[in-house]
């Protein structure tokens, strides 16, 4: 009898494998799922409330000897990380007289000390504002006027930065710490010398008390949609749920996890070091992606489990192949933005990885996992796309007022239903941007959508793919550039009167890359070398326009906003063109004529953005 049921189990499980090809991978999903569903209420309910910080603090007793960081040629265990926080902490409270529910922001790169250092904000009930520290000037002042920080803590190698806009902030009565022995700049305080000196003894409970679940975490800047970078409130909870999305993708204790992207962004802060914490595993820290050094570092560190954006994955692709590709222990990726053939070639090449491609943002209130495998897809699910019209910048609604859903296999916008279970944590100090996010009166009247901003189709078997951002950001070199932010850096030029920036898509390139359209104040002429200059200034490397398009006017519509289709589907080719094109070279630090010699350069990958 016992027989007869495993052949009938083994059988039924063969016929759900064949009808449905991704059961297995579906149940697999499913029971991370209830597992973290079943585990969430333990935190969320706690009082005191159960943060992040105290889950790190029960594997320093658990494991103090475990790995936790490490970094070059040097490694933290759970314990000497616990100290170093400790040691941070002390400082700050004494010497910034730092209080529970203060703002902290770090400029830091990706380093040991960028962990630490949140790990002491967040015992002393501090959240942190995490800048890029790729960010020049106008938008770094911008930045801790819209979080409300009162103390700025910046690397030693990225003085020269603060320095430059030290007199804004000591108008605002920021008080700035560099982590070096002394600084020799007036309005500065040096900051680690003061950590030598301090105490490591733990820090008590009770300077976090009234922590809660809806207690700002963390701020993490996104360009969006339009304008300066805004800062995205990461709640205590929502912080809860990214540092669980890796343990849901599979993350174990035992594993080592590479973080190559940077530590300011969601990715590597939350998924990467949260979802670490979260399941007790040591994180290998990488300065910086290199395609040269990574696959030596996943040998070198054991590593188990990669973070990845498109680019990284088209990057390591056409890197050199060795011998050794396939030589590793990675088992794992996760990440989001690789196109399907660079899947395919990733896998053939570096063996069988399991990829788990995810969509989500960071303010978002929905997000998927591709748990089935399907390549070039995002997820199986039923989602809401609606039909929206690109000139207009707006979801087509009826003639009644509401939106309507798109027809299987047409593109459409993204959207979400913000309810009480799935909120919408909005902009630090930023309504109107917060409420250009939304979308009222969808498909009946009072309710509330999250606009995601993104474009998407869905497949016969609900499959989703991802095929376009809209408005007025485009992705480049994983960064999300601002249109409006470039477009008023380049008018501040002397030359330029107007500028309309938006992305164009380039063959062998993720992503679009930054071009503007131009028009030049009056007796004035294009100034290669000067314009190459000030955006080089102003702007981080990423949103630097790499081709530039000169008018005598720019096309608006009838309310004045500029029109960017046809000058997005025009692209850069000289030979569609007419007018004057011009390409940013790096190595004669200057804007070039675009040729029709250097166009093709760029398609065949010669020439170089």
């Amino acid at each position: 009898m016992m027989f007869w049921f495993i052949v009938s189990a083994i059988l039924l499980l063969f016929a759900l494998r064949f009808r449905y090809p991704y059961f297995i991978a579906e149940a697999k999903y499913m029971c991370r799922i209830a597992i973290s569903i079943y585990r969430t209420p333990k935190f969320l309910k706690s009082n005191p409330f159960y943060t992040l910080v105290d889950r790190f603090l029960d594997s320093v007793q658990k494991n103090p000897h475990k790995a936790f960081i490490r970094f070059q040629d040097e490694t933290y265990s759970y314990a000497q990380s616990d100290k170093q926080s400790n040691k941070i902490a002390r400082s700050l409270l004494k010497h910034a007289g730092l209080h529970e529910g203060d703002t902290v922001a770090l400029l830091l790169g990706n380093e040991p000390m960028f962990l630490w250092m949140w790990l002491a904000l967040a015992k002393i009930g501090c959240s942190a504002a995490l800048l890029n520290h790729n960010i020049r000037s106008k938008s770094l002042v911008h930045c801790f006027t819209c979080c409300g920080a009162t103390v700025l803590i910046a690397g030693a190698e990225l003085q020269d930065s603060v320095e430059e806009v030290l007199p804004a902030l000591r108008e605002q009565g920021i008080s700035v710490y560099m982590l070096t022995d002394q600084v020799t700049a007036e309005g500065m305080e040096s900051l680690t010398d003061k950590i030598a000196q301090a105490s490591d003894e733990p820090i008590p409970a009770d300077l976090r008390a009234n922590i809660t679940f809806s207690s700002p975490a963390v701020y993490i800047y996104t360009s969006g949609t339009t304008g300066l970078p805004k800062a995205a409130v990461i709640a205590q909870r929502r912080l809860w749920a990214m540092s669980f999305f890796p343990s849901v993708c599979g993350l174990k204790s035992d594993d080592v996890v590479y973080i190559c992207l940077p530590l300011y962004h969601s990715a590597g802060f939350t998924l990467g070091f949260g979802g670490a914490i979260e399941r007790g595993a040591t994180v290998v820290v990488k300065s910086k992606f290199s395609s040269s050094q990574f696959w030596d570092d996943c040998r070198k560190y054991n590593v188990t489990v990669i973070q990845y954006i498109g680019e990284t994955m088209r990057y390591l692709c056409n890197s050199p192949k060795r011998v050794s590709d396939q030589v590793h222990n990675v088992r794992m990726a996760i990440g989001n933005g690789i196109r399907p053939e660079v899947w395919r070639t990733f896998i053939s090449r570096f063996g069988n990885v399991d990829i788990k491609e995810f969509y989500g943002s960071t303010e978002g209130t929905l997000g998927f996992l591709n748990y089935a495998g399907k390549i070039g897809a995002v997820v199986n699910v039923v989602v809401t796309l609606l039909p929206f019209d690109q000139e207009q910048d707006e979801p087509v609604r009826n003639a009644e007022g509401f939106c309507i859903e798109v027809v299987k296999g047409e593109t459409g916008l993204l959207v979400a239903k913000i309810t009480q279970k799935a909120q919408f944590g909005g902009y630090a100090r930023d309504p109107k941007q917060t409420e250009k996010k939304k979308l009222y009166n969808v498909f009946e009247k009072g309710d509330v959508y999250f606009n995601s901003g993104d474009l998407f189709r869905t497949d016969h078997e609900n499959f989703i793919y991802f095929q376009d951002r809209v408005g007025d950001t485009f992705r480049w070199k994983g960064e999300n550039v601002s249109t409006n932010e470039v477009s008023d850096i380049l008018t501040m030029a002397t030359s330029i009167e107007e500028a309309n920036v938006y992305g164009v898509t380039v063959q062998g390139y993720e992503g679009r890359t930054g071009m503007a359209t131009i028009t030049l104040k009056k007796d004035h002429q294009f100034e290669p070398d000067a314009i190459f200059s000030h955006v080089t200034t102003y702007l981080p490397s990423y949103a630097r326009p790499r081709f530039i398009r000169i008018q005598d006017c720019l096309a608006v519509t009838c309310t004045f906003k500029q029109l960017k289709g046809k000058l997005v589907e025009e692209g850069f080719n000289p030979a569609v063109i007419t007018d004057p094109l011009f390409v940013l070279h790096e190595m004669v630090k200057s804007y070039r004529p675009l040729t029709r010699d250097t166009y093709q350069s760029i398609l065949d990958g010669h020439f170089r953005l």
